[in-house]
């Protein structure tokens, strides 16, 4: 049974339902990527995963547990979340950014104990971020700024990490630089971590669990070699795409050339017929 599962999970803003019946189990131990058009659910399924989001009907389970009827330090404890585009107070330093990971485990007055102390030092080093400890988080670069958050995130000690649009806003450098961070903890302290992505070559690189979704539905799940398909970028976004190895990783690469429900070219029709043409008379 995996720590993390939804039962009938149905999720709405007011009246309007954005997930239904949703039954998810995430693998433990293995990164999963949740991926969709803008709309799908992703980012609301997160929410509800995190217990940021009250369920309309069903459940989010943690250790097989309702987690919304968890004390919340409790959740805390097992469960990091970084949300979309977090901001931090004004001249706040790295590594003071980085203690409030460890706030769900601190008693009395919150002062720090040595075993907090050694989580901080411990999430800085596995991040990358000890040179940075005393900079003001905002004058870092994206990519710095995002390490400090999921090093805040590692400080919490928790087996399992949810990340919503972890790149959002990053150049390709720093992508690359994050991306290969949650990797790197995957591989190395095999935490389970549950991203949103909007690129969909870094979620089959990445990641060796995949979630499609569309209108808050599973239309896909599996590994990224079986779900990464012609057919699935068809469904769930619309779009007329090939999918070939990535000629270093061997991960599936998507490589899109237009809308799936635009009628084909007549022009470039008539090109390729007639290109036929003259290979068939060529040949004969």
């Amino acid at each position: 049974m995996s720590r993390l599962s939804t039962s009938h999970l149905s999720l709405a803003y007011g009246s309007r339902s954005i997930v239904e019946e949703l039954n998810l189990h995430v693998p433990d131990g293995l990164i999963t990527a949740l991926v969709g058009a803008n709309g799908s659910g992703k980012s609301t399924i997160l929410k509800s995963m995190a217990r940021i989001l009250t369920p309309s009907n069903g459940g989010v389970y943690l250790d097989g547990k309702l987690i919304h009827r968890q004390p919340t330090k409790e959740v805390a404890k097992n469960l990091a979340i970084l949300p979309q585009n977090p901001t931090s107070p004004e001249g706040l330093t790295v590594r003071e950014l980085v203690s409030f990971g460890r706030y769900p485990h601190q008693k009395g007055f919150g002062i720090l104990s040595s075993e907090d102390n050694r989580m901080i030092d411990w999430a800085l080093q596995a991040t990358g971020m000890t040179t940075f400890t005393n900079r003001p988080v905002d004058h870092l670069s994206g990519g710095q700024r995002q390490r400090a958050w999921i090093a805040m995130a590692l400080a919490q000690g928790t087996e399992v990490l949810l990340l919503d649009e972890p790149t959002t806003f990053l150049d390709m450098a720093h992508q690359m630089e994050v991306m290969i961070l949650l990797e790197k903890l995957n591989k190395d302290q095999k935490r389970t971590i549950i991203m949103v992505v909007h690129d969909l070559n870094h979620a089959a690189r990445y990641a060796q669990h995949l979630v499609a979704l569309k209108d808050g539905t599973v239309m896909y799940e599996g590994r990224p070699e079986d779900v990464m398909t012609p057919q699935m970028l068809r469904d769930v976004f619309n779009i007329d795409a090939d999918v070939i190895p990535d000629p270093r990783t061997g991960a599936p690469m998507c490589l899109p050339y237009g809308l799936a429900d635009e009628p084909a070219d007549q022009e470039e029709g008539a090109e390729q017929a007639e290109y036929e043409d003259s290979r068939v008379q060529a040949m004969a």
